[in-house]
């Protein structure tokens, strides 16, 4: 007898069933982030906290063997494609440009450092005898990418035969989140004491965030009917034109990840729009795509079979240790070098970090932290954000289907 048939109860949530249990989850999470602060501190998120939940009461499950559940998935890809879409919409230019000088060399420093990642997590794998695609895992994917990455990648590596891929992909991120708060305090402390920096003395009127541009209005924060309907629009008809870009593409035997092309239709759409001087709907944009990637992440994980980590937790652990001390390094000997070796550039250090293991609000608590301790640093809270927030998955993105491709 196999071991699906000595489950004694198993059960197929349809695709209503699925999205209703996933915002169940997501509700349990924040009301467990209420309860327990050291969540918050670490900006776990909410739907991988109640996600995490989830899976481990499938574990129990299928480790006594009393019960099974399946989901229907239709709806999480659909959900993923609608937030990589949105992060196409983010990928302006004429934002890059206008940041400066000093954004342009912090891109370039993050893309060495999901270079560096993914280099180092294949190299550890194949050390461990290892298919190479878990480093890319426990690489840029979980790490620089965080949960929605880690979330829309895990498939991706199980259809290239990392059967763990998911799950290897959502431990690690967890892990980053984490580990990234920890190490930004230290590397930044250390920085200013090898260097002897000092921060500005501090006024009443210094505020991190003077330098950043672009903020919302009242009015534009206000989201109606029609702001939200021509959002929708934006998104739908992005996704759509890319699906039959993926589609043109593999009959031409190309494969590329479902998600890429609408990605990269909705950048070409803004920074048209940008060219010719017209505005897009970005905050409801924006709603829409956070909504969208906590639904499906809420979803990923509460699919995740935690018991396909069980033989790799040694030399995953390992790994993520290696990529920690690594994270450490760049931002000390290349990530301050590059921008400017100078005070900004030791607070930048630190929010490399966060946002280098974990994601953009790491990357902004450590350097919270930081400033309020040694001086504020508005040129670190413009550049940080606008490579985190609004460049790195792109880019991320298109390196790890570059990576994905050359070791599938």
């Amino acid at each position: 007898m196999d071991a699906a048939a000595q489950i004694a109860f198993t059960y197929t949530f349809s695709m209503q069933e699925t999205v209703a249990v996933a915002v169940l989850l997501l509700l349990l999470g924040r009301v467990i982030k209420r309860w327990f602060q050291v969540l918050r501190r670490f900006y776990i998120p909410a739907p991988v906290v109640g996600g995490i939940v989830f899976s481990l009461f499938t574990l129990i499950g299928h480790e006594t063997q009393l019960f099974q559940f399946t989901f229907d998935q239709q709806l999480k890809n659909l959900l993923m494609l609608a937030f990589f879409t949105t992060v196409g919409f983010a990928a302006s230019f004429r934002v890059l440009i206008r940041g400066g000088i000093s954004v342009c060399i912090f891109l370039c420093g993050a893309i060495a450092l999901i270079i560096t990642q993914n280099t180092v997590g294949v190299g550890m794998s194949m050390l461990f005898g290892l298919d190479p695609l878990m480093g890319l895992a426990a690489g840029s994917i979980a790490l620089t990418g965080g949960h929605g990455t880690a979330a829309a990648f895990g498939p991706e590596l199980i259809k290239s035969g990392l059967d763990a891929g998911l799950s290897v992909s959502i431990a690690a991120a967890t892990y980053g989140l984490v580990a990234g708060c920890m190490i930004g305090g230290p590397v930044g402390k250390r920085l200013l004491q090898r260097w002897n920096l000092k921060g500005p003395a501090r006024s009443e009127d210094d505020d991190n965030t003077s330098m950043v541009e672009g903020k919302l209005t009242a009015a534009e924060k206000n989201i109606n009917e029609n702001l939200l309907f021509q959002a929708v629009a934006y998104i739908i008809i992005c996704m759509g034109a890319g699906y039959v870009i993926i589609q043109r593409i593999s009959s031409l035997g190309i494969v590329l990840p479902a998600y890429l092309g609408p990605m990269m239709v909705a950048a070409a759409v803004r920074n048209f729009l940008d060219v010719t001087h017209r505005k897009l709907p970005l905050h409801s944009i924006n709603v829409v795509g956070n909504i969208s990637l906590q639904l499906f992440l809420a979803i990923a994980l509460m699919t995740l079979n935690l018991w396909e980590l069980a033989a790799l937790a040694v030399p995953l652990v390992t790994i993520l240790l290696v990529q920690t001390a690594v994270m450490a390094l760049f931002a000390y000997f290349v990530t301050f070098r590059l921008m400017g070796s100078d005070y900004d550039a030791a607070v930048i250090a630190a929010g490399h970090c966060g946002f280098g293991l974990g994601a953009t609000p790491n990357a902004m608590a450590n350097m919270e932290t930081f400033t309020g301790a040694n001086g504020p640093s508005p040129k670190a809270f413009f550049v940080v954000p606008i490579v985190g927030a609004l460049f790195i998955d792109f880019v991320n993105a298109t390196v790890l289907t570059i990576f994905i491709g050359i070791l599938a």
